[in-house]
């Protein structure tokens, strides 16, 4: 593929920005061999999607970081497994109704405002439409074989249309404008949901989804630990950045080995008494709570009431486990 032609190029011309025209003389050559089944196109500043026809082959389309403003001109690549648009200008999901093998799709970082456009795509397993413009989640009821669905920093309002999608195992909304956790009962393979930095006041929602083993909700808006009681298998549980003044409601969860809440208004050191139980739990987050800012050493009395801990904060403890390099 040629990159050739009139580039313009940004210059000050009497105190003013204009547009300049370079000469005519290549600027780039891109050669692709016919039989390529994973082409990289990264950070080649390319404007357009073009010369791609006689790829007959290809599975991987890295296009990250161009300055692509349209889908277009890959219709005919049907034996594309992974399609990677990344950082591009991007408006419109658009031109990939003929590729029904793709098992990946990204188009994270683009200007999308809408998802549509999809249904074909049933065997994708992996779609990334982060940092976009999205305002509604919605026809993605045919793509009945995704496993991770990445929508975070958007500007999403509701959890809905994901009642099909049954095998979800990851699913992430961070950074979005969510006030409440619904619309997830049929979603029971869910291992790990990301819900940070939404609007979030209650933790609900969750009691089907037996098999999470990890819950994102830092960020939020929630006072009160609840309604987790079904959620057993739980590894991982951040509620750091919230506005929690009792570690309630934690018990039944005997697989936790992480919990972070940092950042939150736990005013006594006694909350911890409610930890001690929970002997899988190896690493908790307690910095930037009234109860702990107001002692320096109170590191030293952490670990020692719970005895089990790894880790605390940022810092492992010396009981920490040693890795041992082959």
């Amino acid at each position: 593929m040629s990159n050739t032609g009139n580039i313009p190029v940004d210059r000050l011309v009497n105190g003013e920005k204009k547009d300049v025209e370079e000469p005519e003389t290549p600027i780039e050559t891109i050669v692709i061999e016919p039989d390529s089944t994973i082409v990289e196109l990264t950070a080649c500043r390319l404007r357009a999607i073009e010369g791609l026809d006689d790829l007959t082959k290809i599975e991987t389309l890295n296009m990250r970081q161009n300055l692509i403003n349209k889908i277009e001109n890959v219709s005919q690549l049907t034996t594309l497994t992974q399609i990677d648009l990344y950082d591009n200008h991007i408006e419109r999901i658009e031109g990939l109704n003929t590729l029904t093998q793709l098992k990946h799709v990204d188009l994270s970082f683009n200007r999308i405002s809408v998802i549509e456009n999809l249904s074909t795509l049933t065997n994708v397993e992996s779609l990334f439409i982060v940092h976009n413009q999205l305002r509604t989640i919605e026809n993605l009821s045919t793509l009945i074989n995704l496993r991770v669905l990445e929508l975070g920093d958007n500007r999403i309002k509701k959890i809905e249309n994901l009642e099909s999608l049954v095998q979800l195992e990851e699913l992430h909304f961070g950074k979005n404008k969510i006030e409440k956790i619904e619309n997830l009962q049929t979603l029971t393979k869910l291992r790990i949901l990301g819900l940070g930095a939404n609007r979030l006041s209650k933790i609900e929602g969750l009691e089907t989804l037996t098999q999470l083993k990890e819950i994102y909700l830092s960020e939020n808006r929630i006072q009160v630990i609840e309604n987790l009681d079904r959620n057993t298998n739980l590894n991982v549980l951040d509620l750091s950045k919230n506005q929690i003044e009792h570690l309630d409601n934690l018990q039944s969860l005997h697989q936790l080995k992480e919990l972070w809440f940092n950042d939150n208004q736990i005013k006594n050191a006694d909350e911890l008494n409610k930890l001690e139980s929970m002997q899988s739990l190896q690493c908790i987050y307690v910095h930037d709570n009234p109860a702990f800012d107001r002692e320096e050493n109170y590191r030293s009395k952490v670990l020692l009431q719970l005895k089990q801990l790894t880790q605390l904060n940022a810092t492992e403890t010396r009981r920490a486990v040693p890795m041992i390099l082959d």
